[in-house]
């Protein structure tokens, strides 16, 4: 009998060992033991793709800065290529546009341009005469050149003199075709064909021009979020927002140009009406200077990633992570501040991220000691590991990773169960095995309920979402869907959890439900351990 007693008491405690172990308790959130969170994105940094109307008004709207374009000369029927990908002469002799024919825009006003080869280097022409090379490593007049462009995408390229570029029979490009080219096939007309763009803050502002664009931006900041928003969550369950803001921030009175201020109070607003409704806020450094990942929602101008390149541009980053926790430390709603949204794997070593990482904590701490801290993954080939190995601070860490079904051909032709087993299969373990992990809490930072799954029905995606949700809200720290509102319906969480798409199942929480399958476990190892 006493044997007897004693295993029961031993499978009891080891029972209720089990169910108080499951889930960490994310430190000042009200009701739920982890981030339930949303993304505004769009809103304070800028990606067309989510809002594609800011853009409508730009003249010649197709050709902002970091659009990539390739031409072709009709006469000879070749593309302009830089040889070697840039830093020698151009040449007018390829059948096929790869790399080295491929130029990125650098926009000074609606029809003049800088054109930047793969390299880096600008095209340049010294005056009437000369022929085009590119080597030059900064733009200035000899770099600059004026577009005509017709209705077919042709176009004529002049100098300032107003001499016209041709393409000779010696397969170069020299200026000195004069007189007004007419649009037939003559040597100084070329076929532009565009096969790249971004479409960020950078363009944006300099697209409009600094009146027009703060115009622009004050609109989209008042009416993109509002109050209404932050009541639609509170009574969908969610506990949190992770807010995307660009480094210049920092200096929203005057920042440097192209940007537009404003982005301040928008940022001061949505911690007032989150206070109200008991929603936490998550500061996310989106854009940094120089751009960590050539995107644009890192406000990249062209594609080019410097911000690991340059101790001023990490510097001036560094400077916004502390005016922000200077500014909204001691903020009720304040849950963390995140320190650089998805830094390139490919061009960002973990040699300068890791002492950024540091740096960062030890500024947050300065004015923080609740304040969650949280490092972002490297994006493309890293292991979310390498953080975990990097002991880049002690108190309420987080690394974040984000989950996309998309961006990678391995998931271009999965079918839905496909999917959905990848999900259970690969997600899961690596959020198991990360929070067994000694450190940092576990953030799916982002995710979204889209897959490459063509003609999805209503119940595909409704599986989708959860597995999504029962395999993230195993995750220390919680999760965040990105994102809010977006063009397109299935990446915009108001769209998907009004028609049904997205079920949350607010009155289940994923504590409780893990916590009873935890208890059924239990009780049948009591009974196999009793038999």
């Amino acid at each position: 009998m006493e044997l007897l007693f004693s295993k029961w008491v031993c499978a009891f405690l080891l029972c209720c060992w089990l169910i108080c172990s499951v889930g960490h308790s994310v430190e000042g959130l009200h009701g739920n033991s982890r981030v339930k969170a949303v993304n505004l994105g769009g809103w304070l940094v800028i990606e067309g793709w989510i809002k594609p109307s800011l853009f409508d008004g730009i003249p010649n709207g197709d050709m902002l800065d970091g659009t990539q374009v390739q031409l072709k000369s009709v006469t000879l029927q070749k593309y302009i290529s830089a040889q070697n990908g840039g830093g020698m002469n151009v040449s007018v002799d390829r059948d096929n546009p790869l790399e080295w024919e491929t130029f990125k825009l650098w926009r000074v006003s609606e029809s003049v341009f800088q054109f930047r080869t793969a390299q880096g280097q600008f095209l340049t022409c010294s005056g009437d005469g000369d022929s085009v090379t590119a080597t030059a490593e900064s733009p200035s007049e000899s770099e600059t050149f004026y577009l005509e462009r017709n209705f077919n995408n042709r176009v004529h390229i002049k100098l300032k003199s107003g001499t016209y570029i041709q393409a000779s029979n010696d397969n170069v490009l020299t200026a000195d075709f004069r007189g007004k080219p007419g649009w037939d096939d003559n040597p100084a007309t070329f076929e532009m064909t565009i096969v790249g763009k971004l479409q960020g803050d950078y363009q944006l502002a300099n697209g409009y021009g600094h009146d027009k664009a703060k115009d622009v931006l004050k609109k989209h900041r008042n009416s993109f979020i509002t109050v209404d928003d932050f009541n639609f969550l509170y009574r969908h369950g969610i506990n949190t927002v992770r807010i995307p803001v660009g480094w210049w921030i920092a200096s929203d009175s005057n920042p440097p140009a192209p940007f537009i201020g404003g982005s301040l109070e928008a940022l001061d607003n949505a911690f007032l009406w989150a206070q109200a409704y008991n929603i936490k806020c998550i500061i996310d450094l989106h854009a940094a200077p120089g751009s960590q990942n050539g995107m644009e929602h890192s406000a990249s101008k062209d594609g080019t990633v410097n911000w690991h390149t340059s101790p001023e541009y990490i510097s001036q980053t560094l400077d916004a992570i502390e005016f922000l926790a200077s500014r909204y430390a001691l903020h009720p709603a304040l849950l963390g501040i995140e320190l650089l949204n998805e830094p390139s794997a490919a061009d960002v070593s973990l040699d300068i991220l890791v002492p950024f990482y540091k740096h960062g904590y030890q500024i947050v701490r300065k004015y923080s000691q609740t304040a969650y801290v949280i490092f972002c993954q490297r994006i493309g080939n890293a292991d979310p590991f390498e953080l975990y190995q990097a002991n880049i601070g002690s108190l309420n860490t987080v690394v974040d990773l984000h989950y996309y079904n998309l961006f990678d051909r391995y998931f271009d032709k999965l079918t839905s169960l496909e999917n959905i087993q990848f999900i259970y299969k690969s997600r899961q373990s690596q959020i198991q095995a990360l929070n067994s992990a000694n450190g940092p809490l576990v953030f799916v930072g982002e995710w979204v309920n889209e897959w490459n799954v063509t003609n999805g029905s209503l119940a595909d995606y409704q599986d989708f979402g959860r597995v999504q949700l029962d395999v993230y809200n195993a995750a220390s720290f919680g999760w965040s869907y990105w994102t809010l509102k977006c063009e397109k319906k299935h990446w915009d969480f108001e769209w998907s959890t009004r028609n049904n798409y997205l079920q949350l199942q607010p009155g289940n929480s994923p504590r409780k439900r893990i916590s009873r399958v935890i208890l059924l476990l239990g009780l049948a190892c009591i009974w196999n351990f009793l038999h």
